[in-house]
């Protein structure tokens, strides 16, 4: 048997999670209330967070799995990218606790891990994974790629953003709005009531498969000031049409280069991973794509689509099989795509 304790940390949610034989058995994360009335993630309270929680959460997840620490394989944890001090917790427990235990350390890509997310599978789930090569689209706060997915470990970007991700789009035009943080969640509920072809934004125009949503998001905010000039209560009167015409926006730009990467490549299996994959939007265009293509789809369960630790484990798992650990003196990273 293959144990694996998975533990993520990258940046304000502490998680650990157990997976034997590839089978999930346990999935416990902590979230970090403390950052909501900042607006945002603060780093120095983050890695603070971490340090109180990461003993507590690991314990709950073997207690959950009903493993004991003697039983694990191997030692799995996210390496980077994310914020250097969250980073430095996890990795530094991951280090700690392989060496009590003599087992192998194994460092995880957190954006590979994300997108094997996708090989998570429960205990008696009847579960279909994509095929190789696959295509996954990659989107979240600080990422926004297209990523041709040729095997466990072999991943080759193919289309990125060139500035703004679409997480980021989301939660500064929330904030603009007034609407709180995390803003993609809220302009995503918002949205359902209101009318998506109510407001025009910029869409760019970049050659191949890359992304652009800083032009966006500029004319979202022109409009606004525009608007807000005329009539001091335009946001509010205009709230839900606004979420629902920008979130409409972002899908489309997404979707039309996975689109045109799809099709070139002549590919039919197309998955979706990161935290913006949890937008009821985003789920309806590929169920609408699959539909019209003739995709076979892939979208992760809502509690996949944001940092966890199963989603690191399972990339541990593969990473065991073949051999392939890290030394204890590898040091975490803040930056690194796919």
């Amino acid at each position: 048997m293959i144990t694996i304790l998975g533990i993520e940390s990258s940046c304000d949610d502490t998680a650990a999670a157990v997976i034997r034989d590839g089978i999930l058995l346990s999935n416990v994360v902590s979230s970090q209330k403390v950052h909501e009335s900042y607006g945002g993630v603060v780093p120095e309270l983050a890695s603070r967070a971490h340090q109180q929680n990461i003993i507590p959460v690991v314990h709950e997840a073997l207690k959950l799995a009903g493993v004991d620490k003697d039983e694990l394989s191997a030692i799995a944890f996210t390496r980077g990218p994310g914020l250097m001090g969250s980073l430095l917790v996890g990795t530094s427990f991951a280090k700690g606790f392989s060496t009590a235990l003599q087992i192998p350390l194994v460092d995880v890509n957190h954006l590979h891990a994300h997108i094997l997310a996708h090989f998570i599978k429960a205990e008696g789930e009847d579960k279909k994974f994509p095929a190789f090569p696959f295509l996954c689209l990659l989107v979240s706060g600080g990422n926004s790629q297209i990523v041709l997915v040729k095997s466990y470990k072999e991943m080759e970007i193919i289309g990125q953003t060139i500035d703004d991700a679409a997480g980021e789009a989301f939660d500064k035009c929330a904030k603009v709005m007034g609407l709180g943080y995390p803003g993609g969640p809220i302009v995503d509920k918002l949205a359902k009531e209101g009318d998506p072809s109510k407001f025009k934004f910029n869409k760019p125009h970049i050659q191949g498969y890359d992304y652009s949503f800083s032009g966006l998001k500029t004319s979202f905010l022109y409009l606004l000031r525009d608007e807000v000039k005329k009539n001091p209560n335009f946001i509010e009167e205009n709230k839900k049409d606004l979420c629902a015409s920008l979130q409409q926006t972002i899908i489309e730009v997404l979707m039309d280069k996975l689109y045109k990467a799809a099709k070139d490549l002549k590919i039919k299996d197309v998955a979706v991973a990161g935290g913006v994959s949890a937008n009821s939007g985003l789920r309806q265009a590929f169920e609408d794509y699959r539909l019209r293509y003739g995709w076979n789809i892939y979208i992760p369960k809502f509690g996949y689509t944001t940092d966890n630790a199963a989603m690191v484990a399972i990339s541990g798992y593969y990473k065991y099989l073949d051999n392939d650990f890290c030394s204890i003196d590898a040091a975490p990273y803040a930056r690194l795509t796919v």
